[in-house]
Parts: C-alpha cells; sequence; structure tokens
C-alpha cells in the first residue's frame, strides 16, 4: 500500500487507457497524429481518462467518510441508501422540468440523496441491534425500499427507460461536453481533506467529540452534505458504481488504521486505480464492444465484499 506504488499503477493504467479503442492509435502515433486522432484522443480518450480518475477518487473518498461518521465499516453511498435517493432525486428533476439541465438534476439529486442520507443516519441512531453486518443491510433495505418507490413512478411517467441509464455505471458515452460536471467533485473532495481531523474525532462518538470541543453535529453535516453532493454528481454524469464506497476504504484502513487524513490519499490513489483496472479489463474483454464499468465493478467488488463479510465473521 505504498503511495509511490499506487502512483506507479495509476499512471501506468492511465497510459494503456488512452491506447484502447475501436480505433487503433498506438504509443508512436504520438509523435506523428493525423487530425481525426487528435480529436479521438481530445473529445473522447483524454475526457474518459479524466471522468474515470474524478468518479474513482471521489466515491472511494466519500465511502472513507460515512464510514468513519456511522462507525462501521460496511456503510458506503451504495449500502445506505445515498444512491438510490439521488435516482429517486433525477426522476423527480425529470418529472417537474419535462427537459430538465444537468445543473437542476443535479441539485434536486443532491437534496434528496441527502435527505436519504439523514433518514439512513436517523434509523441508525434508534436501531439498538447494532451488529456491524445488521447495519448496512437495513441500509440496503432502505434503499430497496426507496428504489421500488423510483420505479413505480418511472414506470406511471413512461420513463423507466431513462431511469436504466443511471442504474448501470458507463463510461463508453462520456466524451468532451458530457463529464465537466465531475469538475464539482474537486473543490468538495479539497474540503473534505481539510476536516479530515474533525471526521475522525467525529467517528469516536458525539460524547467523546464534545468533550474535545467539537461541534460534533456540525462536523458530521457537512459530512453528509460532501457524502450526498459528490454521490450526486458522479451517478448524474457516469451512473452508479456498486461497492466502490464500500470496499476501497476498507482495503486501505486494513494498512493505514483509521486516521482519516493519513488514509485519503491512498484511498483516492487505489479507487482511481481500480476503476481504472475495471474500465479497462471491461474494453478488452469482448473487444471491439464493452462490457459497462457498472458491472465489472461490481461483479468484482461484490466478490471483495463477501470476502471482508467472511473475514469480520471470522474474527
Amino acid at each position: 500500500m505504498k503511495k509511490r506504488y499506487l502512483v506507479i499503477a495509476l499512471i501506468v493504467l492511465s497510459f494503456i487507457s488512452l491506447f484502447i479503442g475501436v480505433k487503433n492509435i498506438s504509443p508512436l502515433d504520438l509523435f506523428n497524429l493525423s487530425d481525426d486522432k487528435v480529436q479521438i484522443m481530445l473529445v473522447s480518450r483524454l475526457p474518459r481518462l479524466i471522468a474515470i480518475l474524478i468518479a474513482g477518487i471521489s466515491m472511494s473518498v466519500v465511502g472513507l467518510i460515512m464510514q468513519q461518521l456511522s462507525r462501521n465499516k460496511f456503510v458506503s453511498p451504495t449500502t445506505a441508501g445515498t444512491m438510490d435517493s439521488a435516482r429517486f432525486g433525477i426522476l423527480v428533476a425529470m418529472m417537474l422540468f419535462g427537459s430538465a439541465t444537468p445543473l437542476q438534476k443535479m441539485l434536486v439529486a443532491f437534496a434528496f440523496a441527502l435527505l436519504g442520507t439523514f433518514i439512513f443516519m436517523k434509523i441508525l441512531d434508534r436501531v439498538k441491534y447494532k451488529d456491524t453486518i445488521f447495519i448496512p443491510l437495513v441500509g440496503l433495505m432502505f434503499g430497496n425500499i426507496v428504489n421500488s418507490i423510483t420505479t413505480f413512478f418511472a414506470y406511471k411517467n413512461g420513463l423507466i427507460q431513462n431511469m436504466s441509464a443511471w442504474l448501470q455505471g458507463d463510461f463508453s458515452m462520456i466524451m468532451k461536453g458530457r463529464y465537466e460536471l465531475l469538475y464539482v467533485s474537486i473543490p468538495i473532495l479539497i474540503i473534505a481533506y481539510f476536516y479530515a481531523n474533525r471526521f475522525t474525532i467525529a467517528g469516536m462518538g458525539a460524547e467523546f467529540s464534545t468533550n474535545l470541543g467539537l461541534k460534533y453535529k456540525q462536523v458530521v453535516n457537512i459530512g453528509l452534505i460532501i457524502v450526498a453532493l459528490v454521490s450526486s454528481v458522479v451517478l448524474l454524469t457516469v451512473g452508479m458504481l456498486p461497492f466502490l464506497g464500500l470496499i476501497i476504504p476498507n482495503i486501505v484502513t486494513l494498512y493505514t488504521g483509521d486516521n482519516l487524513k493519513k488514509s485519503l490519499p491512498h484511498t483516492a490513489l487505489l479507487g482511481a486505480v481500480f476503476v481504472l483496472f475495471c474500465d479497462i479489463l471491461g474494453r478488452i474483454i469482448i473487444f471491439p464492444y464493452e462490457i459497462s464499468i457498472g458491472l465489472t465493478v461490481g461483479v468484482i467488488g461484490s466478490g471483495i465484499f463477501l470476502y471482508l463479510l467472511m473475514r469480520r465473521k471470522a474474527l
């Protein structure tokens, strides 16, 4: 889990990603690129790479923040109803505004994601049986209820096909002009880094944090706003990336411990490397066609999730 190895892996995979596609462009072509190859690089390959990096970093970091605030290693935007609530918000935006702009969808999705996350945290406070595995199962049930409501209203309004676009993550449609909303995540993640020590203290509980002079509720609310906003932006631009915010923080904390500020750079790097690897894998398995990133991340991520569950049971 050395940072230099993760950086090397990130650079190598990024370089490979730029040269995988139906249009054959080799590294040697960089010295003599034709106009059409320049267009492919600038309009498709480079935006896709940037979107992969931002999405991988963003979802991994917000997963780490959520685990810290909920004090549960199996809580993430996927297992807490955050992503399902954001999808419901997108549907509401489409019903209210007709041809809603990406910004309108993002704002409504953010409001619903924030509301859904707050409801989950309230449920968490009221649950007496706070078992490590039981809590995310409650979150999954809550997410399925929200998802069922979303499906019902989508069916009633003839928007089932529109909503399916956000059911699975997909980078194949990412190109210049369709991914720039992801840049909203960058300043939000910088704020998260500066609040990292406060999130670490907040993760020790309300009473302990208050005794140390921390405004516990304020810090938790800031953390949940960051989680909801980043989740909404990634969902709207890329789609659902299941288990990403769950498995990456768990792997990192096994090596670096629970200090959020120390774990954040490793989490960001490993998240970007993991999504890049899954994307490259999905593009070469049935080349020249590709498997969606939601499927590859979901299959590999669910396998790692099951391993972590069994490992925790064994301990």
